[in-house]
């Protein structure tokens, strides 16, 4: 199973960008998974989260700005993010725990996609 982020880039402060996440590869169902960003110098952190039981958690510092969905159709996860700040800019990475063939529970990340929100 392959993950691959998209919608990355450069935004002004209070600015919206969408990430997508699309895994591909051989047979499996998605069980959970979600978004995590790193910056520069700092620890990677929790941004948003599809438990399986379809609950979303998100971090502390997104106070509603960003919004986790997941189309199963198209094995995507998105990362809808709106009011963006400067101290967003990081890396953000997607994971998901997918159940593959034999009933294997594995984990997969991305490579990453950049965000940059200048002031």
């Amino acid at each position: 199973v392959q993950l691959v982020e998209s919608g990355g880039g450069f935004v002004q402060d209070g600015g919206s960008l969408t990430l997508s996440c699309a895994a591909s590869g051989s047979t499996f169902r998605f069980h959970r998974g979600g978004w995590y960003r790193q910056a520069p110098g700092r620890k990677r952190e929790l941004v948003a989260f599809i438990s399986n039981d379809g609950s979303l958690t998100y971090g502390d510092f997104v106070k509603g700005r960003f919004g986790v969905s997941r189309d199963n159709a198209k094995n995507t996860i998105f990362l809808r993010m709106d009011s963006l700040k400067p101290e967003d800019t990081a890396v953000y990475s997607c994971n998901s725990v997918v159940e593959e063939d034999g009933g294997a529970m594995n984990l997969y990340w991305g490579q990453g996609t950049q965000v940059t929100v200048s002031a």
